[in-house]
């Protein structure tokens, strides 16, 4: 056996928690990570003392797993800082797995946590840090509005090369608004048409303001185990069957193929690791900054066939009642997209297989794929989780 597929099943997600969804006015980001944090460790009936590992990663500190660990008082054995983006929290899965394998640690907390809806300060200077922190020689100069101009590219070729409209593009939105309107957390739940979405302002066209992410407040945290102590533990398990992470670019005028993301081979990875196929996903959790993320990620994950996205989500076949469960919580789009979504993914997922979704469960749910995005399509993270019966 190969030394990454024995990861599968050797590892548990125990707890998860939220915080701080929507708005958090008031708060700092470090205090509803620690709010999230300390809800994970108690739904994986663990105390504070019991985790000596941490993941974690912010868009504003480069060393931010210092003060988180600092924060909360722990002295981790081991600590992963990489940032990724918004892939970050579904990366972390593969070194905390493997330190928890090697015996390097017995309990991992990844968390993340964001107030950049209600934060004082302003965009301008967020975007002064980002350019600062995340250097792109070939397009700062020309000053264009990242993240969106960069998707509405992307989105553009997709639409030229395969005939892709923005019916289709609108058919996602719609789709996560129906989810979310199930789900009592979400912080976007009036009813949205696909007349709406068609209609609604544009940002950077293909895209309109429908086609883009929310911008929250909110927080959210995971604790790994190794899988022998978690059957021990008071809730579920939800195993870590496969995950897989890969990176073909950082800057989309570097991108080999606007239409193709590196989503193809993280995924493959990570489904060959768990001897599935994407046909024996029940629950699709895709990082949807952008409308054209999905329809991205469906092809390039093998749910269909590439530039078959737009056909594939039509009449409502990712909403609830259509036959492929695509972002159950709402998304990034109308449940919560606090600068960085991946932590969100795993959530849902693990809930998703722990049957405690309420309207909107998936029903029979066993086996759920996370994938996380990060930079302009360029960080890809792909994780499969199932619960015990797929062991």
């Amino acid at each position: 056996m190969s030394a990454a597929r024995s990861l599968r099943g050797a590892v548990a997600i125990a707890g998860v928690g939220v915080a701080g969804l929507g708005e958090a006015k008031g708060r700092s980001e470090m205090e509803i990570l620690a709010e999230a944090a300390a809800g994970a460790i108690a739904d994986a009936g663990l105390k504070l003392a019991d985790i000596d590992g941490l993941a974690t990663a912010s868009v504003n500190a480069t060393m931010w797993g210092l003060p988180v660990a600092e924060y909360l008082g722990l002295r981790p054995r081991f600590l992963d800082s990489t940032m990724l983006g918004g892939s970050s929290f579904v990366a972390h899965l593969q070194p905390a797995a493997l330190a928890l394998q090697a015996g390097l640690c017995d309990a991992v907390l990844v968390c993340y946590g964001s107030t950049q809806r209600t934060a004082t300060f302003g965009r301008k200077a967020s975007n002064l840090a980002r350019r600062v922190l995340d250097p792109m020689p070939y397009e700062h100069p020309y000053q264009p509005e990242l993240p969106v101009t960069a998707y509405a590219l992307a989105a553009a070729r997709h639409m030229h090369q395969y005939g892709t409209r923005r019916e289709h593009l609108a058919e996602v939105a719609v789709a996560a608004r129906r989810w979310a309107q199930l789900n009592p957390e979400a912080y976007a739940r009036e009813a949205l048409s696909l007349e709406q979405a068609l209609a609604a302002r544009m940002v950077a066209d293909p895209l309109s303001v429908r086609d883009c992410c929310l911008v929250t407040d909110g927080a959210g945290a995971y604790v790994l185990v190794r899988a022998e102590r978690a059957r021990d533990l008071p809730r579920p398990p939800v195993y870590l069957l496969g995950v897989a992470a890969a990176t073909w670019h950082r800057q989309i005028s570097a991108m080999p193929d606007l239409t193709v993301t590196a989503a193809q081979e993280s995924g493959a990875r990570a489904l060959a690791m768990a001897g599935l196929r994407a046909a024996d996903i029940d629950a699709v959790q895709l990082y949807d900054a952008f409308t054209i993320n999905t329809l991205l990620f469906l092809e390039d994950l093998g749910f269909c066939a590439k530039g078959e996205g737009g056909p594939f989500v039509a009449d409502g076949a990712i909403a609830p009642g259509g036959r492929l469960a695509v972002n159950t919580n709402g998304g990034g789009l109308s449940c919560v997209h606090p600068g960085m979504y991946g932590v969100f993914l795993v959530i849902e997922a693990v809930r998703q297989l722990r049957g405690e979704c309420g309207a909107r469960q998936v029903a029979g749910a066993a086996t759920a794929l996370v994938h996380g995005n990060g930079g302009t399509l360029s960080s890809q993270a792909t994780a499969v989780l199932g619960a015990a019966a797929t062991l």
